[in-house]
């Protein structure tokens, strides 16, 4: 079949806007998606190559950013009528207008455009060369922030109350006969709150330090940030060195950190916690809740407490069940304080960039950025039966 679709050309913005304007395009014909036939930066490349910059009426309705439905459009023509091609956040969408392509096929399409890739290959590769190249990847500091807060959500919809939950211990042989099932019932929920919050007690050292090292790699000076063994040396030091010298390597510090200030006194606290439990640190002083005497084998208690106390009650008090809440609150003030030393202008660049859930790096110019919304839209138009 003599080719067709690449002989398409394009108009200049005013001639389709008028088109547009009186519906000479209408009606629809089809509407073609692709997501894995094309790669979507070849395609881009290709038009870009063959017909010049996007000529689309969405490339001038489009936001000035990257929140948009449709990010770039061409519109091509001949005697059978209109065809758009646009570039949405899930897959490119060619929409055909009057009776343009009748009788040929979605796949006609497809071999048609790769096949005349190669007679624009030099073209192609000059167009990709001059575009920003960008690695998206995964903010680790709002994907630990996110999980411990998932986490504390699910302990507070346990709906645990050490007090009301209380099983008392049986006083009498009627009392031990539904004491099985009572405190089955207790014990499944108390157990599941009690492995969330030994997760959360692990990670809130970790979204600490996540958050020093954000900034590290955020925002250190030029001089820092394009040496490698100077960033890697920063990032190795001891955490409370690394805090107390942030002023020295990161950008916009109006002052330096006070290690003495409450909200570091905090952070100290629970790094240390941390350490105990990361390595597995036998801490008799920490770590003991009882005295007992022994003559010979006999052990001899210094005070009674129920199944409750040696349990439930005394795993929640190891893990500090009761004060997650604040050791969450401490990270956060600690972030807070950090944030108040920085000018304006880097403070709010590093809280964007610190409440998004994917981030990118142009390694050819060594800089941070958030490069798409964390909701992305989608939606799709009516059409009439497709053609093929």
């Amino acid at each position: 079949m003599a080719e067709y679709f690449t002989q398409l050309k394009a108009l200049n913005p005013s001639e389709l806007a008028r088109i547009f304007k009186q519906k000479l395009h209408a009606p629809l014909l089809d509407i073609w998606e692709f997501t894995d036939e094309f790669k979507p930066v070849d395609l881009y490349c290709y038009l870009h190559a063959k017909y010049s910059a996007p000529n689309g009426i969405q490339n001038f309705l489009r936001n000035d950013g990257s929140d948009n439905l449709i990010h770039w459009e061409w519109t091509l023509v001949n005697e059978d009528g209109l065809l758009t091609v646009q570039g949405h956040n899930f897959r490119t969408e060619v929409h055909i207008f009057r009776h343009l392509g009748v009788g040929r096929r979605r796949e006609d399409f497809i071999q048609e455009l790769k096949q005349d890739f190669k007679a624009y290959g030099k073209q192609m590769k000059a167009i990709r060369a001059g575009l920003e190249k960008w690695t998206h990847f995964i903010n680790p500091y709002h994907r630990i922030e996110s999980a411990i807060d998932r986490q504390i959500q699910a302990i507070a919809a346990l709906d645990l109350n050490l007090q009301r939950d209380r099983i008392p211990q049986p006083g009498t042989s009627e009392d031990m006969q539904g004491f099985p099932d009572s405190w089955r019932a207790i014990a499944d929920k108390y157990t599941q709150a009690l492995g969330l919050a030994f997760g959360v007690r692990g990670m809130l050292p970790v979204l600490a330090e996540s958050f020093v090292n954000f900034l590290l790699f955020s925002i250190a000076r030029p001089e820092i940030k394009n040496n490698k063994r100077l960033i890697a040396d920063s990032l190795r030091r001891p955490i409370d060195v690394r805090v107390q010298t942030l002023h020295l390597t990161c950008i916009g510090f109006t002052t330096p950190v006070d290690y003495e200030h409450q909200a570091c006194k905090d952070f100290h606290t629970l790094m240390n916690e941390r350490n105990d439990m990361l390595h597995g640190n036998v801490d008799i002083e920490r770590l003991s809740f009882e005295e007992i005497y022994f003559n010979g084998r006999v052990p001899i208690f210094t005070s009674y407490g129920s199944f409750w106390d040696k349990t439930i009650a005394l795993e929640a008090r190891t893990v500090r069940l009761g004060a997650l809440q604040r050791d969450r609150a401490s990270v956060e003030a600690f972030k807070t304080y950090i944030l108040s030393l920085l000018n304006s202008g880097v403070r709010e660049s590093v809280m964007r960039m610190l409440s998004s859930p994917q981030l990118g790096f142009d390694a050819k110019r060594n800089i941070l950025g958030v490069l798409l919304p964390a909701n992305m839209i989608d939606s799709r138009m009516g059409q009439s039966e497709p053609n093929a």
